[in-house]
């Protein structure tokens, strides 16, 4: 299924009353074949590039997007941004973590497996946002370089909806100590423990703790766990896996 969310659980396909969407997709309703299964959106996870294709064109078409006019990106785990008002030519796409645009129904993707998906807006603005926050990105700070990004585009922090999409949790996501302690002490918030009591890494938690300290007020995470969910894909449980995607684009031309 592929439905936006506005609130902590994946909803129905309906738009924010802003005119902002938010949709993330979890692995059902492709072509894919195992360990790929089913709607794989990742293009470099080593899948067939025609079953990827079809189902990034079935994604798109589900939700009312033109598949041609994803801007998808080549993610580093850095803090790389890149302002985009189209999709790329082919073989041009850039190693970079978040895309940002000011046109508004130009739809932004980021691709995960276990990572935070961060989708950004603000619809006064007219201006999107879509980061890629794994552990290494939640260090080098690329949720506050996609906010930095869109405000240099007229956004502004306070007026923006964000959304985190599923991802893997702080109970789930085992770390050794000392990788706990470098990430904690850049993002205290991310410090978390297992269910078992051993060093834990929360992401999407020290996204949200980053937002909040560039103002952000409005933003919301999701419930799912990748780890834990048979509905998504997980890169630490399966290793070879596909990928999720999320997409956020604004209402209006």
């Amino acid at each position: 299924m592929i439905g936006p969310q506005h609130t902590v659980q994946p909803q129905p396909c309906t738009a924010h009353a802003s005119g902002a969407h938010f949709a993330f997709t979890d692995r059902w309703g492709g072509v894919s074949a195992a360990p790929y299964a089913e709607l794989n959106l990742g293009g470099a996870v080593g899948d067939d590039p025609a079953a990827v294709t079809a189902n990034r064109e079935r994604a798109a078409r589900a939700l009312g997007l033109d598949p041609a006019a994803v801007v998808w990106m080549n993610q580093v785990h850095g803090r790389d941004v890149a302002v985009v008002d189209g999709p790329w030519r082919t073989g041009e796409i850039p190693a970079v973590d978040a895309v940002v645009t000011a046109r508004r129904g130009l739809a932004l993707a980021v691709l995960t497996a276990d990572c935070t998906p961060v989708l950004l807006a603000d619809p006064v603005a007219g201006v999107a946002g879509a980061a890629h926050a794994g552990r290494p990105g939640l260090v080098a700070g690329v949720v506050p370089a996609v906010v930095e990004a869109m405000t240099g585009l007229g956004a502004r922090p306070e007026r923006m909806l964000v959304r985190t999409g599923p991802s893997v949790c702080g109970l789930c996501y085992e770390v050794p100590e000392a990788m706990r302690a470098e990430v904690a002490e850049a993002v205290p918030e991310a410090w978390a423990t297992t269910r078992q009591g051993t060093p834990a890494v929360d992401v999407a938690a020290g996204v949200l703790a980053q937002l909040g300290r560039m103002g952000v007020t409005d933003a919301r995470r999701s419930e799912v766990c990748t780890l834990e969910s048979a509905d998504h894909f997980s890169y630490r449980r399966e290793h070879v896996t596909g990928r999720l995607a999320g997409y956020v684009w604004l209402d209006g031309q």
